[in-house]
């Protein structure tokens, strides 16, 4: 059975979905655009050059005033765009997209069967994810995405990792006191900068890149077995150690034992006394960073060496690191990242802005005739909306986090 039309007071024409979730049909869809509140975040959901994809969808886009003040990005250039200003967008929209998760008192707001899109580190967030369920808000995850090749332009994990791995290259290079490029001057020779890099996903390929780029010797290692290859194509040397490869699901490396966790951290040892820059980008979401670098390692630095560390804000691949500082481990500058796409939010809202707006085209469902509008009726058999659904229609979907609040029926003893 198809959707079935209805007329509300003050919502104009509404449709029903198959579930009964109501979602707007006929009346004009509206999607709000948030004021980022939480402290660090300085990143926009959406810019203004792709306000016009989503009114082209025939959505009605608002924005919170000074939503994108932060990423440098003028009011009035998301009202030359099409947009509206609105201090109470989030009031009656059909969709919310943020970078963060809303707060509760937003959540609170918005109107049963409204969708949002962000990022929702579920782990962290269960009660939020409890709200959304008792409230019937539909919630996309970002970071839930499937990481398949329909759904590469909508990674935003990917989208902010590349923008993460170059600004780990770029806080090395400003941290470490000498040239990172060979340089042949008639007063001698200065040898150029010897870079290690720990973790050869979208952000450490991105480091080694522009490590490189910048004259560095650049030398890395992941677990991962096709990561020599894409090392190499980078122009660094692979390191390669006398261990067992380390594939898991996604792309993603699966976790190891301590035994060969010990035995990765000491093979390593040598290549990182021997550096003047380590940046270590290793990361899983939604788990703790694995430990691969112990501080009697970063101890046998040599003077003035700079360890970056990018996973720190999820407890850090370095001992000793600390998330939004820079810490002394004996010789060396430790640098922990913190949200580290908000440091650079022009370009990391751009990226993430695209990423929401391709999934929300994948999320919209066109009227039948000219006079219909799009409606946002989520397809929750296509892999992707599926893999990134946490809540929908009063239902946790999202089945580890359904189990943590709700736990498993098959164990009630009643």
């Amino acid at each position: 059975m198809g959707p079935i039309v209805r007329d509300y007071p003050g919502r104009g024409v509404i449709g029903v979905t198959r579930t009964g979730a109501r979602w707007p049909r006929l009346a004009v869809v509206r999607i709000a655009v948030v004021r980022e509140t939480r402290e660090g975040e300085t990143r926009v959901a959406l810019v203004p050059e792709l306000v016009g994809r989503l009114s082209a969808l025939g959505y009605d886009v608002v924005v919170e005033p000074g939503a994108g003040e932060r990423a440098l990005l003028a009011d009035a250039e998301y009202v030359a765009a099409g947009a509206g200003l609105d201090p109470d967008a989030v009031d009656g929209a059909d969709l919310v997209v943020s970078v963060q998760p809303l707060d509760p008192g937003t959540v609170r707001r918005l109107r049963r069967g409204a969708t949002t899109v962000s990022f929702l580190p579920v782990a962290q967030e269960l009660g939020l994810v409890a709200d959304l369920r008792d409230l019937g808000i539909t919630s996309l995850a970002m970071e839930l995405v499937p990481r398949i090749s329909r759904a590469q332009s909508m990674d935003a994990l990917s989208s902010q990792s590349l923008v993460s791995g170059y600004r780990c290259a770029v806080v090395a290079v400003g941290l470490l006191r000498r040239f990172f490029p060979l340089n042949m001057t008639a007063a001698g020779t200065v040898q150029p900068a010897e870079v290690v890099v720990l973790g050869a996903g979208v952000a450490g390929l991105q480091a080694i890149a522009t490590a490189k780029r910048l004259g560095a010797v650049v030398r890395a290692y992941d677990v991962r077995a096709a990561a020599a290859e894409e090392i190499r194509s980078m122009g660094a040397k692979a390191i390669e150690l006398d261990l067992e490869t380390l594939d898991g699901a996604g792309g993603y490396a699966r976790e190891m034992s301590e035994d060969r966790a010990a035995r990765q951290r000491e093979l390593l040892a040598p290549y990182i006394a021997n550096a003047d820059a380590l940046i270590t980008t290793a990361a899983v979401p939604g788990r703790t960073a694995p430990l691969l670098v112990e501080a009697a390692t970063i101890e046998q630095m040599r003077p003035g060496s700079v360890v970056v560390d990018l996973a720190a804000d999820s407890g850090g691949n370095v001992e000793g690191a600390v998330a939004g500082t820079i810490v002394r481990i004996g010789h060396a500058q430790v640098w922990g990242g913190r949200n580290v796409p908000s440091q650079m939010p022009g370009p990391a809202s751009r990226l993430y802005a695209q990423n929401i707006v391709n999934l929300v085209t994948l999320l919209t469902r066109s009227g039948a005739d000219a006079d219909e509008g799009p409606s946002l009726d989520p397809d929750l058999d296509d892999e992707i909306l599926a893999g990134a659904c946490v809540t929908h229609d009063g239902v946790i979907r999202h089945e580890p986090t359904r189990l943590a609040l709700e736990g498993d029926p098959a164990e009630d003893p009643a």
